[in-house]
Parts: C-alpha cells; sequence; structure tokens
C-alpha cells in the first residue's frame, strides 16, 4: 500500500525538485454541482494543476506542478467565491523524533471535527419550521384569518426568509461577485421574489388583508406562505443530505477510529504505555490478548489468532507464530505477542487504505464530469426560461400573480440538487462499504472499467494457489508412512528452504492430530534430535537423527541428482521407483527422495495448493460474465491440473510465462479486442497489472503489486475479487439511477411548472425530495453483501 523508497516531501521540497505534488484543500461554501465545476474551472486555469473537488466530501484533490504554491491555489479558490484551507500533513524528521507522523490519519480525523453541516443547518430549518406553520395556516385557511392578517404574516415570514435562508442567500451573492450563477441564486431569488413580491402588494394596497378572507378573494396576491415552505423544505432537504453524506462517510470514520490509541512499549526488558503514534520502526511492543495491535510490524515472540476481519473482510482468525507479519488495528484473540514495529504513521496499512478510500470519493468518473459540465449551463438557462415563462403569460394575457406564480415555480423546480448528488454520494457511500469489505476502490473510473471488462487474467501462485507447498502424497518402499515423514522432518527442520518448511509442518500437523504418536522423542514432543546437519543449496539435507532409545538412523532428503551419488551401492532406487518419482514430477508435484542409512526407504510429494475459495471466486466471476485465464510460470502439467481443479477451460491456460511474458499475454488479449482485468500479488505481477485494463491486487501481496492496480481486495481470497466486481458495478448501477432520475426530474418538472401546472410549494417539497430520493438511493449500498 506504501511507496517502497519513497517519503513524502513537503510541498517546499518538492518544489525545488522540480516535482509535481498533491494538495488536498477543505473548501467551505460549495452548495452544488455548479460549485464543482466552477472551482474545478478556476483552478484549471493556473498552467499544469489538475483538480478533482468532491462536493460530499467538500474537499479538492489537486495536482501541482512545480512553481506553484500553496497560496495561489487558495487565492485562486477565493476568487472563484469559497473559502479553502491545506490540509496539512506533518513533515517526518525521522525515528529519533517522536509523536511520528500520523499523516492521513490525522487529517481525515481533523476533517471529522470540522462543523457540521448537520449541526450548523438543524437550528434555521427548527426556526423555519415553527415560524412556516402558523403562516401556511393563516395564509390558507379562511378561519384562522384574522384582521390585518397579511401584515402578521409578512412579519413572521422575514426571520424564515432571511435569517434561516441566509445559506442560499449568501452562496448566491458570492457567485453574483463573480459573475457566475448555481443552484443557490434559483433558490434566493425564487425566495426574495416571492416575499418582495408580496410585501410591495401589502405597502400598494395596506388593506387588502383588513378582514378574513380578502386577499383570497381579493384582486391581488400574496406569496409569503410560498417563501417560508420553499425555504422550509430546502433546508430539510439540506439538512438530511447532510445527515445521509456523514453516514456514507461512517465507515471509513469507523475505519479510522479501530486503529490503537496506545501500545506497551518494551525496552531492555521493561513495559511502558506510550501513545501509539509515538511508535517508530524498530519499537518492540507487547500485545495482549483482547488488545488491537498498535502499528504494521512483525512478530518477534509468541504466537496467536489474530482477527484481520478489518483489513480483509474475513471472519476467521489468522494464525501467527514469529516471524509472521501483523497489521495495525487488527485484533490479537489469544495468546501474548512480542511485535517489531516496521511502519508507522501514514505508511500503516491502514491508514494507505484510509488514503485510497478518500482518493477515490474525491476522484470522478467520466459519467461525473458529464453531470458537471451541464450543471455548469443549467443555471443560467433556467434564469432564461424564467423570464420567457413570466413574459409568455403577460404576453399571452395572464395576470400579475399567475405570470409571476409560473415563473417561481420554474425557477424551484430547476434547482440541480440530486444532479450534483448523483454521483459523489454515490461513489461515497460504495467506497465506504468496500472498506468494511476490504476492498479498496482507487479511483471512480474503476467503476467504469469494471462494467467493461470481459475477461479476467489470473496469476496462479499467490492468487489462485495459496503460493505454499503441502505434502500431498507419501511413498515408502519398507518403511511406513509416518516414519518416513518423521525422520524427514527431523533433519528438514534445519532448513529455511519451503520444501523443508512443509515437510516439518505436515509432521507437525500429524502430532497436533494425534496421528501416529510421537515415538522416538525426547520430551514427548516435537522431533528427535539430530547431530551432524548438513544442507546443500538446490540439493537437500542429510543428518544423523537420535532416537529416545540412542538408537541412531543417517537420514537424507533431496533431489535425484543430489542424494543418488551418496546412496550405497544397494540402495539405489529400481526402474519401478524411479517410475512412481517420474509420474509425481510429471502430475505437477514437487516429489524428493528420502533415504535411510544410505538407502531409499521412499519419497514425498509436495504441491502448491489451491485456496479454499478459488473454485467458487472463480465461478461468481463466470456469473459476472468474465472469462477467467490462468497465467503461470510453472510447468504445463502443474498449471493443467489447477485449472481443471477451480474450473479454468484448458484453451484458457497460459503456462511456462516468464515475468515479461505476462504484459506480452495481457496485450495479446487485448489486441483479440477482449479488455481484461488482471489479478496478482507479485512483484512479477505490477507491469502486467499496469497493462490490464483494470489491475486487481490481493492484498497478501507485494506494495508494488498495489500500487500499479486500479482496485485492491485486502484478503486473498478470489471470491472477494468477485464481490469487488460486484461492489463496483452496483455501486456504477446506482450512480446511473441516481442521474436518471435527477434528469428526469428536472426535465419533466420545468415544462410543467412553466405551464403553471405546479404550485411553487408543491416545486419545492419535490425539488427537496428529488435530493432526499439520491441520497437515500446512494445508501442503499451501505447494506451491499448484508
Amino acid at each position: 500500500m506504501d511507496r517502497p523508497g519513497t517519503t513524502e516531501l513537503p510541498p517546499a521540497l518538492v518544489s525545488q525538485a522540480g516535482l509535481s505534488r498533491i494538495v488536498e484543500l477543505d473548501i467551505e461554501g460549495m452548495t452544488c454541482a455548479s460549485c464543482v465545476t466552477r472551482v474545478e474551472r478556476k483552478l484549471g486555469k493556473i498552467e499544469g494543476v489538475h483538480a478533482s473537488v468532491n462536493l460530499p466530501l467538500e474537499s479538492a484533490r489537486v495536482e501541482v506542478p512545480a512553481g506553484v504554491s500553496d497560496q495561489e491555489l487558495l487565492s485562486t479558490v477565493a476568487a472563484a467565491g469559497y473559502q479553502a484551507r491545506v490540509k496539512e500533513v506533518p513533515i517526518k524528521h525521522g525515528p529519533e523524533v517522536t509523536g511520528a507522523e500520523p499523516g492521513r490519519t490525522s487529517q481525515i480525523h481533523e476533517a471529522s471535527r470540522r462543523p457540521s453541516s448537520v449541526d450548523a443547518l438543524l437550528p434555521r430549518l427548527a426556526v423555519a419550521a415553527a415560524l412556516t406553520i402558523p403562516v401556511v395556516l393563516i395564509s390558507m385557511i379562511p378561519s384562522a384569518q384574522f384582521m390585518d392578517w397579511g401584515w402578521w404574516v409578512a412579519a413572521l415570514a422575514l426571520p424564515v426568509v432571511t435569517w434561516s435562508a441566509w445559506p442560499f442567500h449568501r452562496a448566491a451573492a458570492v457567485n453574483a461577485r463573480h459573475g457566475g450563477s448555481t443552484m443557490d441564486t434559483l433558490v434566493s431569488i425564487g425566495v426574495a421574489a416571492s416575499y418582495l413580491y408580496s410585501l410591495v402588494q401589502l405597502i400598494v394596497d395596506p388593506r387588502m388583508t383588513e378582514h378574513p378572507g380578502m386577499e383570497m378573494t381579493g384582486t391581488g396576491g400574496l406569496y409569503f406562505e410560498t417563501a417560508v415552505v420553499v425555504t422550509t423544505f430546502l433546508l430539510l432537504g439540506r439538512w438530511l443530505e447532510a445527515r445521509a453524506k456523514s453516514r456514507a462517510g461512517d465507515a471509513l470514520r469507523a475505519l479510522l477510529d479501530r486503529g490503537a490509541k496506545q501500545a506497551t512499549l518494551l525496552r531492555a526488558g521493561v513495559e511502558s504505555v506510550v501513545p501509539a503514534e509515538q511508535l517508530v520502526p524498530g519499537d518492540l511492543f507487547v500485545v495482549r490478548p483482547g488488545e488491537t495491535i498498535a502499528t504494521d510490524g512483525i512478530v518477534r515472540d509468541g504466537a496467536s489468532a489474530v482477527d484481520t476481519s478489518i483489513i480483509t473482510g474475513e471472519s476467521l482468525p489468522a494464525e501467527v507464530t514469529e516471524g509472521s507479519p501483523v497489521t495495525g488495528a487488527t485484533v490479537n484473540t489469544s495468546g501474548r505477542l512480542v511485535v517489531e514495529a516496521t511502519r508507522v504513521g501514514s505508511e500503516t496499512t491502514l491508514a494507505a487504505m484510509a488514503r485510497l478510500v478518500s482518493e477515490a470519493q474525491t476522484g470522478k468518473a467520466p459519467i461525473a464530469r458529464l453531470a458537471d459540465r451541464i450543471s455548469g449551463v443549467f443555471v443560467p438557462i433556467v434564469l432564461a426560461i424564467v423570464v420567457l415563462t413570466f413574459i409568455t403569460w403577460q404576453v399571452l394575457g395572464g395576470s400579475l400573480p399567475s405570470s409571476f406564480t409560473a415563473a417561481v415555480a420554474v425557477l424551484v423546480i430547476a434547482c440541480p440538487c440530486a444532479l450534483g448528488l448523483a454521483t459523489p454520494v454515490g461513489l461515497l457511500a460504495g467506497s465506504g462499504r468496500g472498506s468494511q469489505l476490504g476492498i479498496l476502490i482507487r479511483g471512480a473510473q474503476v467503476l467504469e472499467d469494471t462494467r467493461a471488462v470481459d475477461t479476467i487474467v489470473l496469476d496462479k501462485t499467490g492468487t489462485v494457489t495459496s503460493g505454499r507447498l503441502a505434502l500431498d502424497a507419501v511413498d515408502t518402499f519398507g518403511a511406513s508412512d509416518l516414519d518416513l515423514v518423521r525422520l524427514a522432518a527431523a533433519v528438514e527442520a534445519g532448513s529455511e528452504h519451503p520444501l523443508a518448511k512443509a515437510i516439518v509442518a505436515a509432521e507437525a500437523a500429524r502430532v497436533a492430530s494425534g496421528i501416529g504418536g510421537t515415538r522416538g522423542t525426547h520430551d514427548g514432543g516435537g522431533q528427535p534430535a539430530v547431530v551432524g546437519f548438513q544442507s546443500a543449496a538446490g540439493g537437500g539435507v542429510e543428518g544423523t537423527v537420535v532416537e529416545v532409545s540412542g538408537e541412531s538412523r543417517e537420514v537424507l532428503v533431496g533431489r535425484t541428482d543430489w542424494i543418488v551419488p551418496r546412496l550405497a551401492e544397494d540402495g539405489m532406487p529400481d526402474a519401478a521407483q524411479l517410475a512412481i518419482f517420474a509420474e509425481r514430477e510429471s502430475g505437477g508435484a514437487t516429489a524428493v527422495w528420502v533415504a535411510v542409512d544410505r538407502r531409499v526407504a521412499g519419497m514425498l510429494s509436495l504441491r502448491d495448493t489451491v485456496k479454499p475459495g478459488s473454485a467458487e471466486g472463480i465461478a461468481r466471476l463466470k456469473a459476472l460474465g468474465l472469462r477467467p485465464v490462468l497465467l503461470t510460470g510453472d510447468n504445463a502439467a502443474v498449471a493443467a491440473r489447477v485449472a481443471a481443479e477451480v474450473g479454468i477451460a484448458a484453451q484458457d491456460v497460459h503456462a511456462g510465462v516468464r515475468p515479461e511474458g505476462k504484459v506480452a499475454v495481457v496485450k495479446r488479449l487485448q489486441a483479440g479486442g477482449a479488455r481484461v482485468a488482471m489479478a496478482g500479488d507479485g512483484v512479477n505481477d505490477a507491469p502486467a497489472l499496469a497493462q490490464a485494463d483494470l489491475g486487481i491486487a490481493m492484498g497478501s501481496g507485494t506494495d508494488v503489486a498495489r500500487e500499479a492496480a486500479e482496485l485492491t481486495v485486502m484478503g486473498d481470497d478470489l471470491r472477494q475479487v468477485a464481490t469487488a466486481i460486484e461492489l463496483s458495478r452496483r455501486t456504477l448501477s446506482i450512480i446511473k439511477a441516481n442521474l436518471f432520475w435527477a434528469f428526469a426530474y428536472n426535465t419533466i418538472g420545468i415544462p410543467i411548472a412553466a405551464l403553471g401546472l405546479l404550485n411553487p410549494m408543491v416545486a419545492g417539497a419535490a425539488m427537496a425530495a428529488s435530493s432526499v430520493l439520491v441520497v437515500t438511493n446512494s445508501l442503499r449500498l451501505t447494506r451491499f453483501g448484508r
């Protein structure tokens, strides 16, 4: 997740180095897609600057070339009519400084502590609602009216159309000063026009509401109730939007809150509790059962099961022992662990996850940019339609009140709130849910890519298979299976070779399960003693196994060309045994001979095991319309066996492919018209991941692979890859539905309002309802997979 060998430079140093940099801004005052378009357009006028602005997050991610200062960015945003500030990233001074860089985590927590839109809007909404009720009752029900009721209504409506509606008026004024118009312009004009028109009517004819029912049947027209109802409905819509957007971002905040706040530092055998952020690489810290692991590290002592669900989305705990990597924010469930910190602050997996999720939420797919461009020209067109509606009604002989009502209704119904929220809220909810499931969507473009891909290339080792050898078969020539494995494991215990580890693990599993007992051991468990251990790189191992009884046997384990010269003349493998060995190898296994006292006693066959979820994952990928292709550097026999086991067609298997050849396979598929996704986990997969139309990195793999991919699954299960594609496609589907209803709402509503068939109060309620509908539809993603 982090970029090995790189550090984040402060802006000044980046500029001096002549490099581009990423600046993240908090922006206040944006209310709709038109605001987003204006800020992006203004920043884009600075040479070399590329900005992506997110409305729900009220933030911007800006790519800045050398020579452009932060202040220039802030001034440009201010010139567009909005307030901005840079999200500060503390500079890391080195391991000797306590309080290591909190990085991305602190930035997002800082953002979450900013004044909430929900809290800011609630008092204005409460006042508006409290005053709107009597205004509507008095205005609409003759029996509720009294002498000069119009003046009382005007007084009650005044706080609503001024203080409660102030957010709309302020935004409209700011944009007007900069020669622009937004959704708030429509709202402000509609509310102000309704109130001022009514007030003028009262001033011109002070006695028009002298008696109950006069305005209802009189010549004038009062629209105080329209002004307050529109304000109240729009504030309600904004408040509900703010609540929903806050919910959509809860997944990311919950993710960050799971990080440990304290760590038990271990120095010179003495434990002390320190803030987790003070850990630096190389520190040892203790994690007891039930505690959260403070940061990424490697287990140096102890064994336990670790709940990794927050990172991988997998419910089963992962077993860890000495030498196992562990991830910050996961939970130790059983034994005591001593962990050496390897990554801290912004370099941790948790911080990198948050960074990727935030980047994805700030990004834009082409479908979102289309909505932004439309919104940018929408408001001026609507204002022109309003004027045309009023004039047309007057020309056709309509009364002044009816002309005014139609024009105000067009103003209100046309507000493109839903249009501006359609994409970013959908992406916010989708990527937030993804983070809970251990799925990281790197950017909005990924949503388009997952829809288009029709072929998925799967690297075998580490993606389809575990990448770890396991004992597959035991062939004995006189000795028992149990004795052969026990003796082989005894000498292999001194080797670090993957073959040795697999044999030792197989014997340990037998002992743990109680199969065969522990004959020959000194302490009732573990391996018998071995003396004279020797290891030949690429050949094999040998040593003398000493039993409890004092009996000793010389044991050799190795490949044919190494072991045969060491055998006694009467201990050589015969033709039948050589045939069995060849059969095991041709079947895709790695076979080794075991000799006792210089005579062949049997052979052990080991295989890379297929992951439990691979077959199901590939079946789900097929159901999504994807053609699975297996890619491996192993021989054809191994590849064919794995493909048959997981359900990949024989013609879609590419074996013996070198790392540089993986890119060629992807290019060949693309040249044939396929839209290719690639899933892999190794350094040698990175070029192919980058070449593919959609790169998917398995989270258990290398940093290089994760950086080359657009989508990362934090687990190592192909079922999670299928889930990631399902979630991405579901998110895109929700966004499209949002945009459809937003466009349909405006397209249908404006003509109806222009024809005078829509009361402004109803228009205000419908407009607020459309925005809430879009946000509610997006929040369905938070239940994905449940």
